[in-house]
């Protein structure tokens, strides 16, 4: 069974993807990791993450994956110590330097997808330093994966969702160039996004983008080549993201394994995936190097959506009801769904809704308000409700 792995930026994203069905997740620390931005975690917070995922039998990676100055190494032992006690499953890194400390230290480590790995002869000199598992570069193709898989008997880790590098996996310097804020030291400015004018003022502004990743039609073959670890991409996104993303791709492995995922699962899975990330997305360069649909050029829009509705909270099985923290408009009257772990797809019309003193109302309006709503049926704590946008 391959491993499903999860972004987590922060202890409530990282319980939500645990629970929505990744086998591990990859967290940051404050320090020596990329997605300065992301909120990161404490090595108090560290321990507590490891300690929630071993007790689901689940695994946790931490980044150290920074390009290295001279000053950053001055408490990088003492830090890859504290991890070894902590006991966190491995550690994510591109310095050899960190490398070399890991294996001194009795550490697994994991090569980052920032050494840019796409040939069987790299992955044979980080072998010998003792790395046994690779997070091959997003423009590995097929071909790459299944050469490597011949040559050398390693476990390949390979992004299947999520946003791209308009520079090859991560190794840019135009936000370093252009605002001082170096991408490979966690301070991405994303500059690929932005809108640039052109000479003819009336012509759309000009970007270079990506368009997002997205392999749900080839998990299959990639589980028949041999990938390892499917990873999502998205440390910064939110807990709504993280739960739909992880949830359609661990149905679709699932499914995969039972032998009963259908052309129209996969529609399906597409539409919502599509929809959450606001953005469109490809197989980039799995079967082929990626042309002009791949990319926006001009400028694009992208329209944030208000599906995610709320999170229940608790549900008392006796009187029947839920309790839900709000995060979006909704109002009586109104037609969702309840997506959660180990539960189908429940659609459901709200035809009551009770504030914390029990009197009803006719809209929950209020961000992160508590409210009721009756429902007799089967829910989890922890499930979350959204606009019932597409049928299945």
């Amino acid at each position: 069974m391959p491993e499903l792995l999860a972004p987590a930026g922060d202890l409530e994203r990282l319980k939500i993807a645990y629970l929505y069905g990744a086998d591990a997740c990859y967290i940051g620390g404050k320090d020596y990791s990329l997605r300065a931005n992301a909120k990161n975690f404490s090595l108090e917070e560290i321990l507590e993450a490891t300690n929630f995922a071993h007790s689901l039998k689940k695994k946790i990676y931490v980044t150290v994956n920074i390009v290295f100055h001279d000053q950053n190494l001055i408490s990088l032992e003492d830090y890859l110590n504290k991890l070894k006690d902590i006991n966190v499953d491995a550690v994510i890194a591109s310095d050899i330097i960190v490398v070399s400390l890991c294996h001194k230290l009795g550490l697994e480590v994991i090569l980052s997808t920032q050494s840019s790995i796409l040939n069987y002869s790299a992955i044979k000199f980080w072998q010998s330093l003792g790395v046994k598992r690779f997070v091959l570069g997003r423009e590995a193709t097929r071909e790459d994966i299944i050469r490597i898989k011949k040559e050398c008997h390693v476990e390949l880790e390979c992004f299947i969702h999520g946003a791209m590098c308009t520079s090859i996996s991560g190794k840019c310097i135009l936000s370093n160039y252009m605002t001082g804020r170096d991408s490979n030291r966690g301070g991405c400015a994303q500059i690929c996004r932005w809108p640039f004018k052109r000479c003819d003022k009336n012509a759309p502004d000009f970007t270079f983008m990506s368009k997002d990743l997205n392999m749900v039609e080839y998990i299959e073959d990639m589980i028949n080549i041999g990938v390892s670890s499917f990873k999502v991409e998205g440390r910064m996104r939110s807990v709504y993201y993280i739960a739909t993303v992880i949830l359609c791709y661990r149905r679709i492995i699932d499914k995969i394994i039972s032998h009963t995922l259908t052309d129209e699962d996969k529609q399906y899975y597409h539409k919502v995936l599509d929809r959450v990330a606001n953005r469109d997305t490809m197989p980039q360069f799995y079967q082929k190097f990626p042309g002009v649909n791949e990319s926006y050029f001009n400028d694009r829009i992208e329209v944030s959506n208000q599906d995610f509705l709320g999170i229940v909270i608790d549900y008392d099985e006796k009187n029947k009801l839920i309790t839900l923290e709000q995060r979006n408009y909704f109002k009586v009257g109104d037609v969702v769904e309840f997506i959660g772990p180990n539960m189908d797809n429940v659609t459901y019309t709200i035809k009551t809704i009770f504030d914390e003193d029990k009197n009803t109302l006719d809209v929950a309006r209020h961000p992160q308000m508590i409210v009721y709503l009756p429902f007799d049926g089967k829910i989890v704590k922890y499930a979350m409700m959204r606009a019932k946008i597409f049928d299945k």
